[in-house]
């Protein structure tokens, strides 16, 4: 299995699995729990390397089952959102009261806020397929004061939706030989397909203030 240069090598999927060795599924616990509740890991490749573990699973290079690494990582995606969401509740103000900061950039957090704002709970499960909208949403919805019991309801349908949805396509899609030997192609589709639930509210939005009365 081969990758093109997606990025810098240890930013590749395949590498940092194949890096993890005998320790992967730990590792890929720790990534996702960052990437969904820690502000520093916005830049970490979670769809796709969530879509080659799957393809790991059903190649036997992690030695466990399938369901067992969706449970894992579901679990990591829910309790990363947790933290996010109190880092937000109780420290967020502070933050983003900082918009010279080098790392967070105003314009990722006036980003995450607008489409916050505009698609409410949907948007806790819709974020979850949107890079580094993920990562900040959380800490917006801890910032923001979200209802604590609505938040995590929907983190948790997001985080099931998303960890084990995308490992599970993965890990069937990685018994065609196709996709096994055109893993960079898979790759590139997973990140362009994990804006369509953007695209599809954006059309359904438009849709509706269309057929609005004047």
């Amino acid at each position: 299995m081969t990758t093109l240069a997606l990025g810098p090598e240890w930013l590749q999927p395949d590498s940092i699995i194949s890096w993890l060795g005998p320790w992967a599924l730990v590792g890929l616990a720790l990534i996702v729990f960052a990437e969904c509740g820690l502000l520093l890991g916005f830049f970490l490749p979670g769809d796709s390397l969530l879509f080659t573990a799957g393809l790991f699973v059903a190649q036997g290079a992690i030695q466990a089952p399938l369901w067992l690494v969706c449970v894992i990582l579901v679990v990591a995606a829910f309790v990363g959102n947790a933290v996010g969401y109190w880092i937000g509740h109780a420290a967020g103000p502070v933050v983003f009261d900082r918009p010279k900061s080098r790392l967070f950039r105003p314009e990722h957090v006036l980003k995450t806020q607008g489409f916050f704002d505009k698609y409410g709970n949907r948007a806790i499960v819709l974020a979850r397929f949107v890079p580094i909208v993920r990562t900040f949403i959380t800490v917006m919805a801890g910032v923001g004061r979200m209802e604590t019991r609505r938040y995590f309801t929907y983190s948790l349908a997001g985080g099931v939706a998303w960890a084990a949805g995308v490992t599970v396509l993965g890990f069937f899609l990685g018994q065609f030989a196709f996709v096994r030997e055109n893993v960079e192609v898979m790759l590139i589709l997973i990140v362009a397909v994990s804006v369509l639930p953007i695209v599809v509210e954006v059309l359904r939005s438009r849709r509706n203030r269309g057929a609005s009365p004047a």
